[in-house]
């Protein structure tokens, strides 16, 4: 297929032309092309930067299900995903070409009893977690994910799990092994420890301080809020009778949640859009995630760059460029008008190939 494209692009609203061969852009004229898209707003394809393919309300899914919850967000312009832990091997869906890219973090680390059941990869002995991390980082496409707190039923609250120590051998390990390391933390005390040790990204953050804002700033820490997903706090909380220390914490982190990320935003730390789909959060949700980040205090078109150019970038993903895959969306119009426009593209191209 030979394809020619007009329209403006983000950040820049500058018009931009390009062509399409052999799924691959091109910004130089390529013969014989037919016009696909003529007026409106191209962008590089969205990006969930927190999702679960293989995950469902019940835990693990069939591959089935996961090529089902794959095509949700391709059907919605998200075409890259940066799979946070999974038990399913979907490493067979790179060889499909109607399926999003994923970039995958292996399955999560945790201790026993101190995660969701049946997700996570359980370490009995903390001196194990080195060599759990160099394996899950070697098996994934350069991402680790650690489980950083949970409820502890011990103390009847959210507790880290690794010590400061065992921290920094574990993501040195990644490192050494070509892989960058974020974690799951909602809570307070395990942040200063994971920041510490060279953690490249912070999952949902709902526990962030001004001292550990300013650590992350200092230290180059993404965060990737899930703004969507932490408005189930509420709920979680109401289902959690028998602690209610840990009730009344993830009451009092939702309640901050806007003050929280919108501090993190104005210390200038890295802000991604990730949904956290799989589990309780749909697939296919990346537009209600950007309008979320824009209620922290993130410009539309900043919230926009965080489900696109720019996490493309942070993830070491081509955007528009020549030669990169055409993976990209076209819109009608603007995109940054809110979830009615960005969750339906006029036009999805994924490998160079019409959706």
């Amino acid at each position: 297929m030979r394809a020619h494209l007009r329209g403006r692009t983000l950040p820049s609203g500058e018009p931009i032309e390009l062509w399409v061969h052999d799924g691959v852009i091109s910004l130089e004229p390529i013969a014989g092309a037919d016009t696909v898209f003529d007026s409106g707003w191209l962008l590089p394809g969205l990006v969930d930067a927190h999702c679960h393919v293989g995950i469902g309300p019940h835990g693990p899914t069939s591959l089935e299900e996961a090529v089902t919850q794959a095509e949700a967000e391709r059907d919605v312009g998200a075409l890259l995903l940066r799979d946070a832990g999974s038990p399913v091997d979907t490493r067979g869906f790179d060889e499909r070409e109607d399926l999003p890219r994923i970039i995958r973090a292996g399955r999560h680390l945790a201790k026993p009893k101190r995660y969701i059941p049946g997700l996570p990869i359980d370490i009995e002995d903390d001196a194990q977690l080195p060599e759990a991390v160099a394996l899950q980082a070697r098996w994934g496409d350069g991402w680790v994910k650690l489980v950083g707190d949970w409820i502890d039923r011990a103390v009847g609250d959210l507790a880290p799990l690794w010590s400061d120590e065992i921290l920094a051998e574990a993501i040195d390990a990644a490192h050494a092994n070509g892989a960058r390391v974020t974690a799951h933390v909602f809570g307070e005390d395990a942040l200063p420890g994971l920041i510490r040790a060279g953690i490249d990204c912070i999952e949902h953050g709902t526990g962030l301080t001004d001292d550990t804002i300013a650590m992350m700033a200092e230290h180059g820490t993404a965060l990737v809020p899930t703004v969507i997903n932490i408005e189930n706090f509420p709920g979680i909380a109401d289902k959690a009778g028998k602690y209610p220390r840990y009730a009344q914490h993830m009451r009092d982190l939702y309640a901050g949640l806007h003050t929280t990320f919108g501090n993190a935003y104005d210390a200038g730390i890295p802000i991604y859009a990730g949904t956290d789909a799989g589990g309780s959060i749909a697939h296919g949700r990346i537009a209600d995630e950007v309008a979320a980040l824009t209620r922290i205090g993130m410009s539309p078109t900043d919230a926009l760059g965080a489900a696109s150019w720019r996490a493309r970038d942070w993830l070491g993903r081509a955007g528009l460029d020549h030669g990169a895959p055409a993976d990209l969306v076209g819109y009608r119009a603007d995109p940054r008008s809110g979830p009615e426009v960005l969750s339906r593209p006029d036009l999805v191209m994924l490998r160079g190939r019409i959706r």
